[in-house]
């Protein structure tokens, strides 16, 4: 019996004990977000990861324009140059964060934040679109559609957009709001079905080559790689823009949630974008390129 009650009193101390870190977790996270110096930093620092990630792509942009300068405005130069450009424009909007809340209209907010997330779409739409010629160029396909396709579909996606702000700032009301996460939500979603289905059809064929064939297992590698973490940065993204819609404890688009900015715009694009320029750093041959496609 006595020792029963030791038991129950050990159990008692430990749930206590548990309970306690809890509350002290939860008023450390409450003390950091209603800080306006710990919202600066985490904010710079922000800055700082964007600004680093932006570097890198100009540098190979680069690097790659003094290895193949005669073939202009090809596929991999695009990608790095939006990019420099995404990851440039985030910098500089966390380095005036404070000061762009304070921006009336507060349409003009929405669109310094949503904006360079839209690009970010097109930037990793570009690699699907590379992956759909491979696929059906190896496949004996004609791929005059695909261009045109990726074109539409990114200018009906502004469009939408564009008319999703302008109602919004006519009448700034509750479900528009959630209306407009939704739509960025679907946009990511269609973008993660996008690297599965291509990432995956290439991958597949890809392993159905003979291993012993040229470079077949690094493509392998690189395809795997790549589709596997676009596909959970833009499932992430659709899920938490969910949450963003519904939960005004998950609102992105505040000074008051740092930390919940941080890890998400962390894992969303910063590291993505990261481990993809790395991923995808090695610089085209000088001659007989195959791989490499201009764009019209």
């Amino acid at each position: 019996m006595r020792g029963l009650l030791e038991v129950v009193e050990a159990g008692a101390a430990a749930s206590s004990a548990a309970s306690s870190a809890m509350n002290g977790a939860v008023s450390w996270w409450r003390d950091v977000n209603e800080s306006p110096l710990w919202q600066d930093r985490i904010f710079q620092a922000l800055a700082l990861l964007y600004g680093l990630v932006s570097a890198v792509a100009l540098v190979q942009l680069i690097r790659i324009e003094c290895r193949v300068p005669e073939y202009g405005w090809t596929t991999q130069k695009v990608f790095h140059f939006l990019n420099f450009l995404v990851n440039g424009v985030r910098s500089i909007v966390f380095v005036l964060r404070r000061n762009v809340q304070l921006i009336r209209p507060e349409i003009v907010q929405h669109v310094l934040l949503d904006m360079p997330g839209l690009a970010f779409f097109t930037t990793y739409a570009l690699l699907v679109l590379f992956w759909a010629e491979i696929y059906y160029q190896a496949r004996a396909m004609s791929t005059d559609g695909l261009r045109p396709t990726f074109y539409w579909i990114n200018a009906v996606i502004y469009a939408i957009q564009m008319i999703l702000w302008v109602v919004l700032w006519w009448k700034p009301v509750r479900i528009m709001i959630i209306l407009a996460k939704m739509f960025f939500a679907g946009v990511s979603l269609f973008a993660a079905f996008g690297f599965l289905l291509y990432g995956g059809r290439l991958f597949l064929m890809l392993q159905r080559f003979p291993v012993e064939s040229k470079g077949r297992q690094k493509k392998l590698q690189e395809v795997g790689y790549v589709t596997t973490i676009c596909f959970s940065c833009f499932l992430i993204r659709c899920i938490m823009m969910c949450f963003n819609a519904f939960d005004k404890a998950a609102d992105l688009d505040v000074l008051n949630h740092p930390i919940l900015n941080f890890f998400y715009y962390l894992l969303v694009e910063i590291v993505p974008s990261a481990l993809v320029l790395f991923i995808l750093r090695k610089l085209p041959p000088k001659r007989g390129i195959t791989q490499y496609h201009p764009i019209h």
